[in-house]
């Protein structure tokens, strides 16, 4: 299979491997972005779920469908019940007193092998090897159910809608009476791809796809990137598909979430390869997260370029992309009215009252952060403090401000099955 090549050749360069920073699959965006935003969303569902086990003196077993190198399992583990307060510890929703086990499978052996060497050692996680594309397999159905079915990072794209269908039928029947499902596709107008926006509505599309992404930029067209096809969806057709599974399965599978992941920085931002429009934002939202090194703030301004004929998206893209423009304007502004003799602010830029909320809250958040710690003449304070804070300002913009229809890098879905 292409997507096996694919994968394989991605974890061949070593740049699969769990080293995180400025570069690679696990870098900084991935984990206090990316990560972060999906713990966020699905923080409530867990949270509740948690609450029931425990009451019924019960455990959580874990299924990771797609599993690829073990990464869901940090993912989910590193769910908090809620931001906490300064004096506070992180309280993870699923304690490890709380987990009876997590099963990971995935049909690469390759990366099979990596996650065994991640999380092998663990006691409660067991991985095995598994074709999904004709449903669950009787290796897992055979087993008892489990209270969290778990996809990340495109899972269901490599399967056509019928497959999705069988698998989430398949996840319906083994369920317990209650469980919750996550389901991640790519998003069909992610402004990396806007090229391929004009494929219709009423055919299922499968992209072209290659993770040339993890290598960098002067290497990319030295190196022959394997490709395969992903489906590209929208909320609407995930709703069908969940209809459709409900119906065979004969089960209530509720929607609790839709949410757009990835809008501003996703993966093929940098290389242009399906818009060439696109603003290499990825590497210095990389640098806002990395210690001691200062970012160029204005290479963070995104120019956005429409497509005609499609004024809805349009209209969307505009204003996120302007929002942000705008925080990291105003962000620039203070950064140069911060007098460091006097220890404050010679001029305040105005924030407008006809901003969006989300955008007037982190502009306010940027003023405060950059007022407080700004005299700070050690440490790099604004390498290791304000830019930080940028970029979880800017993710904030992105997880208010996404409509959940499809237009990020990922769209994924929360549900609750009940029997």
């Amino acid at each position: 299979m292409s997507e096996k090549k694919a994968y394989t050749q991605a974890h061949g360069t070593g740049k699969y491997d769990k080293a995180t920073g400025l570069l690679g699959k696990y870098d900084n965006v991935r984990r206090f972005w990316e990560d972060q935003i999906t713990g966020i969303f699905l923080r409530p569902a867990l949270n509740n779920l948690v609450e029931e086990k425990r009451r019924r003196l019960e455990r959580i077993r874990i299924l990771d469908l797609g599993c690829g190198s073990g990464e869901g399992y940090d993912l989910l583990m590193d769910v908090t019940t809620k931001d906490p307060a300064i004096y506070e510890y992180i309280t993870s929703a699923i304690t490890q007193d709380m987990l009876q086990e997590y099963v990971g499978v995935d049909i690469n052996e390759d990366l099979l092998r990596q996650a065994e060497e991640y999380y092998g050692h663990l006691p409660k996680t067991r991985f095995v090897q598994g074709d999904l594309s004709n449903g669950l397999t009787p290796e897992l159905t055979e087993k008892p159910p489990f209270d969290v079915y778990f996809t990340s990072f495109g899972t269901f794209s490599h399967f056509h809608d019928h497959q999705s269908v069988k698998i989430i039928a398949d996840i319906c029947k083994h369920a317990p009476e209650r469980a919750i499902f996550m389901c991640d596709w790519l998003g069909r107008y992610s402004y990396e791809w806007q090229d391929l926006w004009h494929h219709p509505l009423d055919k299922e599309y499968f992209m072209d796809y290659r993770i040339s992404y993890i290598y960098p930029e002067e290497e990319r067209d030295k190196v022959d990137v394997a490709s395969f096809p992903l489906r590209l969806i929208t909320r609407d057709e995930i709703i069908k598909i969940i209809d459709q599974a409900s119906k065979e399965s004969g089960t209530k599978i509720k929607p609790l979430k839709f949410f757009d992941r990835s809008i501003y920085i996703g993966r093929h931002m940098d290389t242009g390869e399906y818009n060439a429009n696109c603003p290499k934002l990825r590497l210095p939202a990389n640098s806002l997260f990395e210690g001691y090194v200062r970012t160029d703030l204005e290479s963070l301004l995104v120019d956005y370029v429409p497509r005609s004929g499609f004024d809805h998206l349009n209209n969307f893209f505009e204003m996120f992309f302007m929002s942000c423009n705008t925080l990291v304007q105003y962000t620039i502004s203070l950064l140069s009215n911060y007098d460091s003799k006097k220890n404050n602010l010679n001029d305040i830029p105005e924030i407008l009252p006809y901003y969006p909320v989300p955008l007037k809250e982190a502009m306010e958040a940027m003023r405060r952060v950059i007022e407080g710690v700004g005299w700070v003449p050690w440490g790099d304070v604004r390498a290791n403090v304000i830019e930080p804070h940028l970029g979880y300002s800017l993710r904030k913009l992105e997880a208010d401000l996404q409509p959940g229809t499809g237009v990020g890098h990922g769209l994924v879905g929360i549900f609750e099955i009940r029997k």
